[in-house]
């Protein structure tokens, strides 16, 4: 009996393309669509900046 081999072989992912992409449809947002966007951003980076971590021992 033959033994197959149960290995995943992925696609090459295509980096420079997805970037392409990605700058196209910022490109084509409104300046709301943007603002909306930046005002998310700062958003969070108001929430990440007053985090705090806090670190609990396992039982």
């Amino acid at each position: 009996m033959k033994k197959e081999n149960n290995i995943l072989e992925e696609p090459a992912a295509n980096y420079q393309k997805a970037e392409e992409d990605l700058l196209k449809k910022a490109l084509s947002s409104s300046y709301t669509e943007r603002f909306h966007a930046m005002t998310r951003l700062m958003k969070l980076n108001i929430l990440l900046r007053s985090a705090t971590i806090v670190h609990k021992k396992i039982d």
